[in-house]
């Protein structure tokens, strides 16, 4: 029998509202033993008053019958709304414990649902996602996730694979019954299709996954470029030390804050130099290694200079990327005229004219939403999710190149994409299959 959890479902501390949730065969018996009487009407709020084991008040509760398998879990639920004093919910929780009942682990109730087929794992990850949402970018992808917008479209891939294993399997396992001649080859088409969809889908790939961990952009040059300047008038505050000495970033400092309603990972680097310091190279690596990583890199040059230290940060840069002549009140020097033909996307401005930082940042904005605002909803959003497409485009390229000299080794093939699209939502069965080849052939008729 599967044991009755309990769990503090509201932050911990002083509130006006706490609520604790009960799951399991035993919820039921509990209520009834907290508040001494009969249980109430299912999903009907009730006023209770709930008292411990010597017959001490605790207090007096709203409290939410839900008998499964209609509840979150699936299984019996309660709901205790206490008072928010911690010393009331300590006490209920004590209880609660007294009654044999055991405390639920991290994500305990989720898994349940899940096990009781209420959410499918992509629906449990949003779960996880919709509550951890800093922005509303990432509060939308969740709602649509846990909708079923992810895992309608790994669904409707793996039910066409189940139509082209079912041609496969039949020709395999039936090669006595009328059917037709080519069904092996019909099975060519679907597995094509599909492996288009998957491929661009790859393509892709990352956009889930920045929504839901932000947009990192880089700052990165020479030293004393005002890169650490930059950073705090992005962000509106002294996140960064900034000094006249060359040198004072020695490491990556990440400022998150948000645009257009996206996460964004705003980073300061270190001064990019050949330097013989070891603590200086490391954060030149750091930096270095950031700045590959990142979706955005922002090349922060005083285009008041006349030398070439500029050329030390030269290559961190690509397309897409944005040249930032810093120091413009300065005038144009020999740096800003030695980079005006290379084609990079480049503004101009100065620290002291706030209209100027504000222009960039509404710049950046723009390049964040054409970055993530996709039109359909992304088909990862994990790295599992990526993972599982991987293979399943390796598994279906393979089915399309054995399928002439061995139709079984291709329907193997199709199988193990089938399995690696369904690990993204739990969705793992082998009777499915059985059940298209003979409603679609009346094999054995």
């Amino acid at each position: 029998m599967t044991d009755t959890i309990f769990a503090l479902a509201t932050a911990p501390g002083r509130a006006a509202v706490a609520v604790v949730r009960l799951s399991g065969p035993r919820s039921g018996e509990a209520l009834v033993a907290l508040s001494r009487r009969t249980l109430p009407a299912p999903r009907r709020a009730s006023l209770r008053k709930l008292l411990s084991a010597d017959g001490q008040m605790l207090d007096e509760a709203l409290v939410l019958w839900t008998p499964g398998p209609g509840s979150y879990t699936g299984e019996d639920a309660v709901e205790l709304h206490l008072h928010g004093g911690p010393a009331i919910v300590e006490g209920v929780l004590t209880a609660l414990a007294a009654l044999k009942l055991r405390l639920a682990e991290p994500g305990e109730f989720t898994r349940r649902a899940f096990e009781h087929g209420k959410l499918d794992l992509a629906q449990a990850e949003a779960v996880a996602d919709l509550i951890d949402a800093e922005t509303s970018a990432q509060a939308r992808q969740a709602l649509g996730q846990l909708g079923g917008a992810l895992s309608g479209r790994y669904d409707a891939w793996r039910d066409g694979l189940v139509q082209a294993l079912a041609m496969l399997e039949a020709a395999v396992d039936f090669p006595d019954e009328e059917l037709p001649a080519d069904v092996a080859a019909r099975a060519a088409p679907p597995i094509r299709s599909l492996l288009e969809d998957i491929t661009a889908a790859l393509a892709d790939e990352d956009r889930g996954r920045r929504v839901r961990e932000g947009f990192r952009i880089a700052l990165v040059g020479a030293p004393n470029a005002g890169k650490s300047s930059l950073l705090n008038a992005l962000t509106g505050r002294d996140a960064a030390i900034v000094t006249a000495t060359p040198g004072t970033t020695r490491d990556v400092i990440e400022v998150p804050l948000v645009l257009g309603g996206y996460k964004v990972l705003l980073a300061d680097t270190a001064g990019v130099r050949d330097t013989d310091e070891a603590i200086e190279a490391e954060g030149v690596r750091r930096a270095r290694a950031w700045a590959a990583s990142a979706d955005l890199r922002l090349w922060v040059v005083d285009g008041s200079r006349d030398d070439e230290d500029w050329q030390e940060a030269d290559g961190l840069t690509g397309p897409g990327d944005l040249l930032v002549l810093n120091k413009s009140d300065l005038g144009a020097g020999a740096t800003a005229r030695s980079l005006a033909g290379r084609g990079l996307e480049t503004v101009s401005l100065s620290l002291l004219s706030p209209k100027d930082a504000d222009q960039l940042k509404a710049r950046l904005q723009r390049k964040v939403f054409e970055a993530l605002s996709g039109g359909e909803f992304p088909t990862a959003t994990r790295l599992r999710h990526a993972e599982s497409l991987t293979e399943a485009r390796t598994r279906l390229e393979q089915a399309l190149e054995t399928l002439e000299p061995s139709v079984e080794l291709s329907a193997e093939n199709v199988r193990l994409a089938i399995r690696a699209l369904a690990r993204v939502t739990g969705r793992i069965g082998a009777e499915d299959i059985l059940d298209v080849v003979f409603s679609s052939f009346c094999i054995g008729k």
